[in-house]
């Protein structure tokens, strides 16, 4: 991983409107080295589109991200949305062997394989489409690591985890912290809150409501509406 872009890695001041509904709305957030942000809020916050607008899978309406650059390159970002980002007529290995080959990652069957062991993943030549949600699920989070990303964003990844499958997500996910990356994650579950963000950032419709740390978010009026 580079460690060149200072502490800063994105700031990023979007609006996005859907055929007229606004979905973000002047949102302002700056991702630095070593954080993990938890990234709350009720349903159709807007959560997901601002993920997907990091990830730079949805353009936004207004505004832009601007990225930290080193070398004429911003910072690698890892992206887990909800849904599988893989194809499903492809085994887990071929999935992972192939995306490992689009980045560019050196010696991609030996990669493949190291994280189909890392992340408890099937190799028994099943297709993508016959494995449980949870398996689709860790798979997502295997091709976001491939090339190693600065920033990770995880789009409510524990939703269809077991508690063994959702402490070894988290387990993986840290070492992108530990590497002085930055991680993300859209969450209902104020218990992953608690044990994972060092930093809280608080969607209310479209709206960013509230950024500050997790100890600031437990005395904050915002803290109450999730309560």
């Amino acid at each position: 991983m580079t460690h060149g872009f200072g502490d800063r890695f994105t700031d990023a001041s979007i609006s996005r409107a859907f055929e007229g509904v606004q979905a973000l709305r002047e949102v302002t957030l700056e991702l630095r080295r070593g954080e993990v942000v938890g990234l709350i809020g009720p349903n159709g916050a807007g959560k997901s589109t601002l993920l997907s607008i990091l990830a730079g899978a949805l353009d936004a309406s207004d505004g832009a991200v601007a990225a930290a650059a080193e070398d004429g390159r911003g910072p690698k970002v890892g992206w887990v949305p909800q849904k599988p980002a893989h194809y499903q007529r492809l085994s887990p290995r071929e999935n992972l062997e192939l995306f490992a080959r689009l980045e560019g990652v050196p010696e991609a069957k030996e990669v493949a394989s190291g994280y189909i062991g890392l992340l408890d993943l099937p190799d028994d030549g099943r297709l993508t489409a016959e494995l449980s949600a949870g398996n689709q699920q860790r798979l997502n989070l295997a091709v976001a690591l491939l090339a190693g990303p600065d920033v990770l964003l995880l789009d409510e990844p524990t939703a269809s985890l077991d508690p063994r499958q959702r402490r070894l997500l988290w387990e993986v996910a840290a070492r992108v912290r530990e590497s002085q990356g930055a991680v993300v994650f859209a969450t209902q579950n104020l218990e992953e809150l608690e044990r994972f963000a060092s930093r809280v950032a608080v969607l209310v419709g479209g709206e960013l409501v509230f950024d500050g740390s997790l100890e600031q978010f437990k005395s904050s009026p915002e803290a109450d509406v999730f309560a």
